[in-house]
């Protein structure tokens, strides 16, 4: 099956009952420092935080009561964890989340708020696809992997279909990349709903495989990367890199030094709180990079949660 723009409309009414459709903002200083006009798509307002409830969501409304019957689970440090436990959770079902015992506390402590059931393991991927081939083959929970699969896509690409909705004189559309489950969505919905239309994908120059992956033809696996923007650091999967190839115009590397100014422009002037995942598709209109100089612009701030007692400008 490949998926289509019915796909995203399927999912968008399926979550509709549970996602917050989040607000569009603008900051009239941003759009000064970057040249254009820029329309904020704020996921850091959605449900845990982040984008990634609208993929967890239509994942787990998408099973049939025989299957979510038998629960939901995944590997996961981040912000998956807690989208698919929570998603679990209000429809009642049992999530088994897969986490690295090296995992910050406060992730822990969010999916074990949210109802996850939490299995501990070495923090290697190794160890932690083992523990989930455990857990599977004694509960016969659905596996939901955190971006490589159809329904998780589906569900990411409600955001811009609520963006072009909200904004459709929009140019382009700027996304953060990592496993690709954001900008696939968003790059399928976009260029279906309007023809033209620019998708750009952001990612840190200190975690560049997508952009490797996309000059070479093939994924590059994100080998080792270091970076601020901790949520970027995975690599393509096997769904999501053919739309990213057939739909995206270009993947823009940016400077960690970018993604944290930006990070702290938008904090600062906008007063709106964005992980440095997030600011990766700022830093991109920051650095100049897309040649996005007068165009309208949608960027989807993926999500906004940071531990505030290491914020990275203070370090």
């Amino acid at each position: 099956m490949s998926l289509s723009l019915a796909d995203v409309r399927q999912a968008a009414t399926r979550i509709q009952p549970y996602v917050h459709r989040t607000p569009i903002l603008t900051n009239s200083s941003f759009n000064q420092k970057v040249g254009a006009e820029v329309f904020l798509k704020c996921e850091n307002f959605q449900k845990v935080g982040a984008f990634k409830f609208r993929g967890a969501s239509n994942a787990v409304w998408s099973l049939s009561d025989e299957e979510a019957a038998r629960g939901v689970a995944t590997h996961s440090s981040g912000n998956h964890a807690q989208a698919l436990a929570l998603a679990a959770h209000m429809r009642g079902v049992a999530a088994y989340i897969v986490m690295p015992n090296n995992a910050p506390q406060v992730k822990k402590n969010a999916v074990a708020a949210y109802g996850g059931q939490i299995t501990f393991c070495e923090p290697t991927l190794e160890a932690r696809e083992n523990a989930l081939e455990r857990i599977r083959r004694a509960t016969g929970a659905s596996v939901i992997h955190p971006y490589n699969d159809e329904r998780v896509i589906a569900g990411q690409g409600t955001a811009a279909l609520e963006l072009l909705e909200d904004r459709p004189d929009l140019d382009a559309i700027i996304a953060p990349v990592g496993g690709g489950g954001l900008i696939s969505g968003t790059a399928l919905a976009a260029t279906e709903i309007k023809r033209g239309i620019r998708v750009i994908a952001a990612e840190p120059q200190m975690a560049d495989d997508a952009y490797r992956s996309m000059q070479a033809g093939e994924i590059v696996p994100s080998l080792n990367p270091k970076t601020v923007a901790d949520g970027l650091l995975t690599s393509l999967g096997s769904l999501t890199f053919p739309i990213i190839q057939e739909r995206v115009e270009r993947v823009i590397t940016v400077r960690e030094e970018s993604i944290l100014e930006a990070m702290r422009f938008i904090w600062e002037r906008a007063k709106i709180v964005v992980e440095p995942s997030a600011a990766t598709a700022l830093a991109a209109l920051w650095e100049k990079k897309a040649d996005l100089e007068e165009s309208r612009v949608g960027v989807i701030l993926s999500g906004g949660n940071v531990d505030l007692d290491k914020l990275p400008w203070q370090v």
